[in-house]
């Protein structure tokens, strides 16, 4: 385990030929994913962006890339994804960490793994099937209680990610209205066909408070549990199928 973005980052391999260095390449492009996108570091170039330092036509072909993307995702979601802050910065962490975590898994496939686990905070993406030959099972924290698993899912091929109070506490906001405070719902997880659009649309879908749910409900390929401040939970109809006892 590492910490890169302030953030615990697992890769576990289950296949008998894993090699360290192939490891040590994905927290590589962490660690360069940090140094890159992080809004906290004042050496990073998304920080240059943002202190006028650097035009984004200017940038990397990677940065361009990240600003497409979430572009994309706020059309996708009717504006409810923005980078775009009050104060006219921009904040690409929700999209980039689970990007980067599905190109950490890329990168293992390149490599000819079939069987692993990459994991930024929580949010992952599994290949294959985990040391005892199953689909990896993975517990949903209880936003109430850090120490309880509400939920457990197996997964195999796919990503998952969970929006929420969490570690952070309330961090997440209407970019339709920054007054707009989400009370209503305290976690949303959601199950993708990677990690990367499980992310982008947890975050987006948070920002939607109630209504995120319905909108996952009709996401060709996605489901989502929505955990109420009430302590009541829903789910899209199609979640069941991942559930274990």
């Amino acid at each position: 385990m590492r910490t890169y973005m302030t953030m615990p980052c697992i890769v576990e391999i289950v296949d008998a030929n894993a090699d360290v260095k192939d490891i040590e390449a994905v927290f590589d492009y962490f660690q360069h994913t940090d140094e890159s996108f992080s809004y906290f570091k004042p050496t990073s170039e998304l920080s240059a962006i943002n202190s006028g330092k650097l035009k984004l036509e200017d940038a990397s072909a990677e940065m361009r890339e990240i600003f497409a993307l979430c572009e994309k995702t706020k059309e996708q979601t009717d504006g409810f994804f923005d980078i775009l802050q009050p104060d006219g910065t921009y904040n690409t962490s929700g999209l980039v960490k689970g990007l980067a975590v599905h190109r950490g898994a890329e990168i293992l496939r390149r490599r000819g793994y079939k069987n692993f686990c990459v994991e930024i905070a929580g949010d992952m993406e599994v290949s294959g099937h985990n040391e005892d030959g199953t689909d990896w099972v993975i517990g949903i924290q209880n936003p109430f209680n850090r120490y309880e698993v509400i939920k457990r899912v197996a997964l195999t091929n796919k990503g998952i990610a969970t929006s929420g109070v969490y570690e952070r506490g309330s961090h997440i906001y209407n970019p339709k209205d920054w007054t707009d405070k989400i009370e209503k719902i305290v976690g949303l997880t959601v199950i993708g066909p990677n990690v990367y659009e499980a992310d982008r649309f947890a975050t987006a879908c948070y920002a939607m408070g109630e209504e995120g749910i319905y909108f996952l409900e009709y996401l060709d390929g996605f489901e989502g549990y929505l955990v109420g401040s009430n302590g009541i939970a829903m789910m899209t109809t199609g979640f069941a199928k991942y559930i274990i006892t």
